[in-house]
């Protein structure tokens, strides 16, 4: 350790002495590096919820990560530069920096919330809204998180005068363990077990708390009598702001939903994995699923999506199925059509979603209640993780029904890798079927996976369905538009190949086939003769398209 007393360097403020505290300083030096460490906890957690929820409800993590994470350390720059004319009153300073930062930090998440929700569908010039108003709560919160470390150096050094690197090497050790302890209670404590709106709010509350009882504790004697009941009365109607708002969440929050997913919703659970919430499924209503906000079962297009999945992979050898995702049944209710069907194993990371598949009445009479077919054995395990210890040549057709490759989570479940492991645990006469995403707004995305499947040795055969009127449902960003919602599902039938050929693909890619009205067995068959992996000779076919 420096020596405490060692002579500050030249150029430094004047000494006007050291603080007048109710305890001895060694107690009171103690007491600020407490507060540092809980600030920077609740600096992190902000963060890092503002991470979460503009993935969530905005899309693509990594691009929302970077946006949140640059802005918020540029603004702690700035911040820390703006704090030098506040050192001269660095106790009030910096028990309303604390003050404002509880309020906006912890007011973030549900005002996101609120503008995603009643004006995501607005368009126009507000189609950027919340995206804006992301990059002003970082903004907002990086300039006073900024602000902190300069004022709380000038207080510890006001306890008792000290070298600036002893002092500055102690400040920020507690500021790192305080960002760990955050970055940890954030995924594993708050997120689980308070969720996204109470967490911040109650980490807004810990952050009032800590700043006023720092400097309306230790530091009262320097503050005049006008800024200590200012404070007082500012940090207890933030209180009151923050209370009242945990109170109301979950109002709040069910009315949020209800404008986002619509009036029928009936199930919202935050599994270990993801948010998902149930909307219909009774009384005649089509039922939709949405994972993190993201629609994955559209009740009034789904079987249109299952059948064109499974049906074309089964025309060859199905008596070993494995399927992976899926952990809703849907694609398992249309494997169960084939009465040879041996054996079905099902690979899902999220055991929350198994759970309502069987038991929601919703969502198991749409799969047919699959789940209690004995040939269905579900297995709760990363997909990824399961293949490198899964049997060699153990199954017939794998059907991987997995997220949409967009998604960054979900961009390992369509590497080579992944595929080179599903080509192990294929027979050799097997069948892979994917869906890489709409062909017709996104075909780098669909060829790039069909280069990959050559690639990890799989000859392929590409096809598509077409939606009907203005394309299938974008799930809950309406701040993209209607005109983005896609026209139309991509999928890929793989074969293991000896020598798989090279793809010589024009920059438009080759025209896939499109299933349009007749009968679908027949023409899987059809598809069978024309050379999987060559480009299509014929028209795939489908029932009711």
């Amino acid at each position: 350790m420096i020596d405490p007393h060692a002579p500050a360097p030249p150029g430094a403020p004047p000494w006007t002495g050291p603080a007048r505290l109710p305890v001895r300083p060694g107690t009171g030096r103690f007491l600020v590096l407490v507060c540092v460490f809980v600030c920077a906890a609740c600096g992190l957690v902000y963060e890092l919820e503002l991470v979460a929820f503009a993935s969530y409800l905005i899309g693509d993590s990594v691009t929302q990560a970077s946006v949140v994470l640059s802005v918020m350390v540029f603004a702690m720059g700035i911040g820390s530069l703006a704090a030098k004319r506040l050192r001269w009153h660095a106790a009030v300073g910096f028990g309303a920096i604390e003050t404002a930062l509880a309020l906006v930090g912890g007011c973030s998440a549900m005002a996101l919330y609120a503008v995603f929700a009643w004006t995501g569908g607005w368009g126009g010039v507000w189609a950027g809204g919340p995206r804006c108003l992301l990059v002003a709560f970082s903004l907002a919160i990086g300039l006073l998180v900024g602000a902190e470390v300069p004022l709380l150096m000038e207080l510890i050094q006001r306890i008792r005068r000290q070298d600036a690197g002893g002092a500055v090497a102690d400040l920020f050790a507690a500021d790192y363990v305080g960002a760990l302890v955050g970055g940890l209670a954030f995924p594993f404590l708050l997120l689980p077990f308070l969720g996204q709106l109470t967490g911040a709010l109650l980490t807004g509350t810990v952050n009032v708390v800590a700043g006023g009882a720092l400097v309306l504790g230790l530091f009262r004697r320097d503050l005049t009598r006008r800024a200590r009941w200012t404070l007082l009365l500012v940090g207890l109607v933030v209180l009151g702001v923050l209370a009242s708002a945990a109170a109301l969440s979950d109002d709040f929050e069910r009315a949020a939903r209800h404008a986002v997913y619509g009036r029928d919703v009936r199930v919202a659970v935050q599994t270990d994995v993801q948010e998902v919430v149930l909307a219909g499924g009774t009384h005649g209503r089509p039922l939709d699923l949405f994972l993190d906000g993201r629609l994955r079962v559209g009740g009034r297009d789904e079987r249109r999506y299952h059948e064109a999945l499974v049906h074309p992979a089964m025309t060859g050898p199905h008596a070993r199925v494995l399927i992976l995702g899926g952990g809703d049944g849907l694609a398992a209710r249309e494997v169960l059509r084939y009465r040879d069907v041996r054996s079905v194993d099902l690979v899902e990371l999220d055991a929350g979603l198994i759970g309502l598949a069987r038991h929601d009445p919703g969502l198991s009479a749409l799969n047919a209640h699959a789940y209690d077919d004995p040939r269905v054995h579900p297995t709760t395990a990363d997909a990824l993780t399961w293949l490198r210890r899964a049997p060699r040549a153990a199954y017939d057709v794998v059907i991987a029904d997995l997220p949409d490759p967009g998604i960054t989570a979900s961009t390992k479940l369509y590497s080579q890798e992944f595929y080179g492991l599903a080509r192990r645990v294929l027979a050799a006469d097997g069948r892979l079927v994917v869906h890489p995403g709409p062909l017709s707004t996104r075909p780098r995305v669909f060829w790039t996976v069909t280069s990959t499947l050559a690639a990890s040795g799989f000859a392929t055969c590409p096809y598509r369905v077409l939606g009907r009127g203005s394309g299938f449902p974008a799930g809950p960003d309406r701040a993209a538009g209607a005109s983005r919602s896609p026209h139309d599902w991509g999928f890929l039938l793989a074969a293991p190949a000896a020598s798989a050929p090279p793809l010589r693909l024009d920059p438009r890619g080759p025209r896939p086939r499109t299933l349009t009205p007749g009968g679908l067995a027949a023409d899987a068959r059809a598809a069978e003769r024309t050379r999987i992996g060559g480009l299509p000779a014929s028209t795939l076919v489908h029932p009711r398209y």
